[in-house]
């Protein structure tokens, strides 16, 4: 009976093991959502800025422009009627006010969408990190209960 409890035993340590690494696995993807939302949530607050300073700027008005280090230039910008809009891979072109306005909000919603896929993606990795928690404890604690059972049956002995 000593060699069937042994199986056992490294059977269950096995499946614990598994069940670690997959709760490994888990968190690293966890992580990964987590800075991907974090990248989402910047890219949104940006872009809701840049269409609260389009919505702002009626006429020719002074603004500061950064050029890097935290060192900026004073200029003018003039009342804006057409503005380039990078739309990937390089490409830049030119919109009106409008239809810029409308291009930043089309992205915002993206953005807003994302978010909300990201966060369904952390809610269902949290489930099953728990699940496998919870799992990993009932083998633990089965284990242990079955320890101490070997101890009196090899004193009844």
């Amino acid at each position: 009976m000593g060699a069937e409890m042994s199986n056992q035993h490294g059977s269950t340590q096995q499946k614990v093991n598994e069940m670690v690494q997959q709760s490994r696995v888990l968190e690293t993807y966890m992580n990964d959502v987590i800075t991907r939302e974090d990248t989402v949530t910047r890219l949104m607050e940006e872009a809701r800025d840049a269409s609260s300073a389009l919505q702002n700027i009626e006429s020719e008005v002074e603004s500061l422009f950064p050029i890097g280090i935290g060192v900026y230039v004073k200029g003018l910008i003039p009342k804006l009627d057409r503005l380039l809009v990078n739309v990937g891979g390089g490409v830049t072109i030119e919109k009106s006010r409008e239809d810029t306005l409308n291009y930043i909000e089309s992205r915002i919603k993206e953005f807003e969408m994302a978010l909300r896929q990201l966060g369904s993606q952390k809610q269902q990795i949290a489930s099953r990190m728990g699940q496998l928690q919870g799992h990993i404890n009932d083998l633990l604690r089965q284990a242990d209960q079955k320890v101490p059972s070997q101890h009196s049956q090899s004193s009844d002995n």
